[in-house]
């Protein structure tokens, strides 16, 4: 796009003659990525500046660097040896031949060249924000077998990875920067797809990664503890989780769970038409005639216009409120309640999230996400409601996160599972016995022993199991990698189990 299209009505001072006709190739704000002929926003970091990035972007490419405005001496990118030139203040060359525009709010500024130069794909598309600390995704799955059945097509962003049907991409956050965004959703314009599907995290609501998605609908889930590190506290964490429903415009739906106390909190202020879904309390969907059983859950949706019956493969009353959510999403769509049932039917597993392996042994062996207390306890409990058999849980907490909620996962643990091995999960820069050693303060009882190395671990819980016991294994779910201070191992449960249970004595 030509430099002078881009930034028209934008960016008021005048181009120099030479740049008015440039065609921008790319736009950037990661001096990392290519960008040949591209344009550069250098913006400023928690623990950096992002001029100091400059010369980096310039040697990949970039001949278009917009800065904050300040005195020119101030925005002379580090290690750049040809000195700006003194070209009056908001627009200057370099003698690298690129241009300089300042401008007063960088991010601002990005975010309006981003969606122009993307074509404003947010408003060709319908997008889906999940929010929430637990079941996001799981909902986008849910929400994308149920567009399926309906024999429509969606991309999904989320925690597991990024995927447009059968084209699956790795997944670098849970939400993508607004950059990425934005090229996301042009792909999905381009490719005639229908739905976006998005899990939105605090950490990208708080950042403005979201801003410029025109999102249809918002979905929430519950909040509990988590990402406290973040935050601060809980009222801080739901003040970045209701921004996807504050900016929702009202045309939008915003579809609430009712049974949370955050959810009854978030309806007053949702601008947009509601849904409410909730298995305890009054709401607009429902369930009841729930049976849990270790093959899958029975029960009964009920909505304004009726009933309908679903069996699920899914475990637990936490994956009851996610279809319900998935199932109020798709009424809001005006799909027929027999393809939001063919869609949530149709789906059998979601990576990593109460996924069952199978094994000769007579074990049920149970991989899980969970890395928070509310989390631990929600699988913990929808095991014990089908099951009066022993369970062995496998399980760590991360490093460089929430201290807090460390005893209370020990306390979860020691109270809902018969024994535990408690061990590392992604210790990061922090000593993984440390860690250990925060979580066994939440244990009164002596039914855990300790053990750093994780594959270890969870080969002592599959040595210790029986016939017809349980072993979940928690925390790292979908994964396939352990951090650790000073590298990043390969760490796939799925590969790990198949080979200690062949192994097992």
């Amino acid at each position: 796009m030509r430099l002078s299209k881009l930034i028209n009505g934008i960016y008021t001072k005048s181009l120099p003659v030479s740049f008015e006709d440039f065609d921008v190739s790319t736009i950037s704000c990661d001096s990392r990525e290519e960008q040949k002929n591209g344009l550069f926003v250098a913006l400023a970091g928690a623990q950096f500046k992002g001029e100091d990035f400059i010369k980096d972007a310039m040697d990949k490419g970039a001949k278009v660097i917009v800065v904050a405005s300040r005195h020119p001496e101030a925005v002379r990118p580090k290690d750049l040896k040809t000195p700006l030139d003194s070209s009056p203040l908001g627009l200057r060359m370099t003698t690298d031949n690129a241009c300089v525009l300042e401008v007063d709010d960088p991010k601002y500024f990005l975010y309006c060249i981003g969606q122009r130069f993307y074509g404003n794909p947010s408003d060709k598309i319908k997008s889906v924000g999940v929010t929430g600390t637990n079941g996001k995704t799981t909902i986008t799955y849910l929400i994308e077998s149920i567009i399926h059945a309906a024999f429509k097509r969606c991309g999904v962003i989320g925690t597991v990875n990024y995927r447009i049907g059968e084209k699956i991409l790795p997944s670098k956050n849970t939400t993508p920067g607004f950059l990425d965004n934005q090229r996301f959703l042009a792909q999905l314009v381009g490719w005639g797809v229908d739905y976006s599907v998005m899990e939105a995290s605090s950490h990208a609501l708080d950042q403005g990664r979201l801003e410029g998605v025109n999102f249809s609908a918002g979905i929430f889930t519950n909040l509990t503890q988590d990402h406290l590190d973040y935050h601060k506290d809980m009222e801080a964490y739901f003040g970045a989780k209701s921004l996807l429903f504050k900016n929702l415009s009202s045309t939008a739906v915003s579809i609430v769970n009712v049974d949370d106390e955050y959810g009854r909190r978030l309806r007053p202020i949702c601008q947009s038409h509601s849904f409410t879904y909730a298995i305890d309390s009054p709401a607009d969907v429902r369930a009841q005639n729930i049976n849990y059983h270790l093959s899958g859950t029975y029960f009964e949706i009920i909505f304004p216009e009726g009933a309908i019956k679903v069996h699920t493969r899914f475990i637990g009353k936490h994956n009851v409120y996610n279809i319900l959510a998935a199932f109020a999403w798709g009424l809001s769509e005006d799909f027929s309640p027999e393809i939001i049932r063919q869609g949530i039917e149709n789906l059998s597993h979601v990576p990593g999230r109460l996924e069952g392996l199978e094994n000769d042994k007579g074990i049920f062996i149970f991989i899980d996400y969970a890395h928070t207390e509310d989390g631990l306890v929600n699988v913990l409990k929808s095991l014990r409601a089908v099951t009066l058999m022993k369970i062995i849980l496998v399980f760590g907490c991360g490093g460089d996160r929430d201290r807090t909620k460390r005893p209370k996962m020990g306390r979860a643990a020691c109270e809902l599972a018969d024994y535990s091995f408690v061990t590392s999960d992604n210790p990061r820069s922090e000593d993984p016995q440390a860690i250990i050693d925060e979580v066994i303060t939440g244990f009164t009882k002596e039914n855990y022993e300790t053990c750093v190395d994780r594959k270890e671990a969870i080969g002592r819980a599959l040595k210790l199991a029986q016939r017809d016991q349980i072993v979940l294994i928690a925390g790292k779910g979908h994964e396939d990698y352990q951090v650790f201070k000073d590298r990043t191992i390969s760490f796939n449960e799925r590969e790990i189990v198949k080979d200690l249970i062949n192994t097992r004595c």
